[in-house]
């Protein structure tokens, strides 16, 4: 179930799912209204007042992108948009001053991508920083005051609980999602007993009237601002759980969701990568028919650990429907150049093929880095590294790593592809000096020293098991499709492998 999951919403872009979800709580919100089940503005209100968000935010995006010289990212500023229309009330049409005060914070919230930027990274969530800039200046402008996130109400509960439950799911921070909402729970009922408040009232206020679900489930997980690493991203979900109800002596803005979230935000950033981050193509080879790698160099030194991700973006002209940002698996070790494999079947992204085309020389940008798919700091932990394809990539930097501690490490690689032509990385694999299984459905001409062809058809926890008979005492790392991953996943543990890491690949 998880892995046909996986599939499905790998089909589209992180940035789609997210604009796709939010226009059905939209959707669902209009409807409402206009049933008398929400009773914050009417269908009219609601449909002009998204309007004039649409409008503001794609402007002022324009407007800075071209003082920038930049290219307008037009998905994020749409999200931005979409997220305000759900935080600021739909004014009434004889209110005027509301609908521009809601134009303000659109204006707002975008500028904020540009000008609240330290070294081309970004600082804050930008709807929750143009959401607060109109409740600051409501205290001087009483015709801009406003209720804010009233998506918190019973009808709309059940529906922003699955989208969220799908983002945090899609993006891999479920258990981020989780602290947070647990944390704000705990903050949230203290703070409502201690005002004197029934208990069952004080739940109901916590998860029903006030904003906790949405703000878990479709801006905490905003991937620019949050900090890299798991352990990171689980402290920050507790910080803002228990700031967005602790800072009720802070004036204007104290127990505003959006003001913890904010702090949280300058505190990410200053465990994060600290600016934005600029490759220069170097070149690239081609792994196989159907996988190539590219080479860039970076104008300043990149932090990162083997096993992590970069969020590349290219724009480029005729882009589809997947954008020009993307995440790649690093493919290299740390202190040098920076290394991508990438599959390139024929019927590629646009993105891809603008991949592809770049000239040595021409320059990228990256959003983030990433990820906990990391191999144990302690050289001597035996491990198995189980790759599908274009898996492998997640490894390689690591292998790297291996063949300098020449030996230190015990490691089993076990490569599985669907032809002999698209072995790749043959060469780091022999260098690192460890063991490699392959499983293809045709045996190679020739194998290398150290490996071991089992045969043909899919790798199953059986075969798997057969091959690597000490595999219990492994701690494993597996990486592929989604439905490989799910299902060696649940055979190892079945054998009683108790220490088994994931990276899922989606939407190749």
């Amino acid at each position: 179930m998880i892995a046909r999951l996986d599939t499905l919403l790998g089909k589209m872009t992180m940035y789609r799912q997210v604009v796709y979800t939010l226009a059905v709580l939209q959707l669902l919100a209009v409807l409402f209204s206009a049933l008398g089940l929400i009773g914050t503005g009417g269908p009219l209100e609601m449909v002009v007042s998204f309007a004039v968000l649409f409008v503001a935010t794609t402007l002022i995006n324009r407007l800075f992108a071209a003082i920038f010289r930049m290219r307008a990212h037009n998905l994020s500023t749409l999200i931005t948009a979409q997220i305000l229309f759900f935080l600021l009330a739909p004014p009434h049409l004889d209110q005027p001053l509301r609908l521009v005060a809601l134009a303000v914070a659109g204006a707002i919230a975008v500028a904020s991508k540009y000008l609240l930027a330290i070294r081309g990274r970004h600082l804050v969530n930008p709807a929750a920083f143009g959401t607060l800039v109109i409740v600051a200046l409501s205290a001087v402008v009483p015709a801009w005051r406003t209720t804010t996130w009233w998506i918190a109400t019973d009808w709309m509960l059940p529906f922003v609980v699955v989208g969220g439950i799908l983002i945090l799911f899609r993006t891999r921070r479920l258990p981020m999602g989780g602290v947070f909402v647990a944390a704000a729970t705990v903050a949230g009922l203290a703070y409502y007993v201690i005002l004197g408040a029934p208990l069952l009232d004080s739940v109901r206020f916590v998860l029903v009237t006030s904003p906790i679900l949405f703000l878990g489930g479709f801006m905490l997980s905003e991937p620019l601002t949050l900090p890299p690493r798991r352990w990171q991203q689980l402290g920050y979900a507790v910080v803002v759980g228990v700031l967005m109800w602790g800072t009720s002596w802070i004036p204007v803005v104290g127990n505003h969701p959006e003001f913890a979230l904010l702090v949280a935000n300058v505190l990410a950033f200053l465990v994060g990568q600290r600016r934005g981050i600029r490759l220069v193509f170097a070149g690239k080879r081609q792994l196989s028919p159907t996988s190539w790698e590219f080479d860039f160099t970076p104008e300043k030194p990149v932090t990162f650990r083997p096993g992590q991700f970069m969020e590349l973006t290219l724009p480029h002209a005729g882009s589809d429907s997947r954008g020009w940002r993307r995440v790649f698996s690093i493919a290299s070790a740390p202190g040098g150049q920076v290394r991508f494999g990438i599959r390139l079947p024929e019927k590629s992204s646009s993105f891809k093929r603008a991949l592809l085309d770049l000239a040595p020389g021409s320059q990228v940008s990256a959003t983030a880095v990433g990820g906990d798919f990391l191999l144990p700091a302690v050289p001597k932990t035996p491990l198995l590294l189980v790759a599908g394809g274009i898996g492998i990539t997640p490894f390689i930097g690591s292998l790297e790593q291996a063949a300098v501690e020449k030996g230190l490490r015990d490691i089993v690689v076990v490569y599985a592809i669907s032809s002999t032509d698209d072995l790749a990385y043959v060469d780091r694999l022999t260098g690192a000096g460890c063991r490699v299984i392959l499983a293809s459905p045709e045996k190679p001409a020739e194998l290398p020293a150290g490996w071991t062809w089992i045969g043909p058809g899919r790798v199953t926890g059986e075969s798997l098991l057969a091959a690597v008979p000490d595999a219990v005492k492994r701690e494993a790392f597996l990486s592929g499709p989604p439905t490989m991953v799910a299902d060696l996943r649940r055979a190892l543990r079945q054998s009683g492998v108790h220490r088994v890491h994931t990276d899922v690949f989606v939407g190749y």
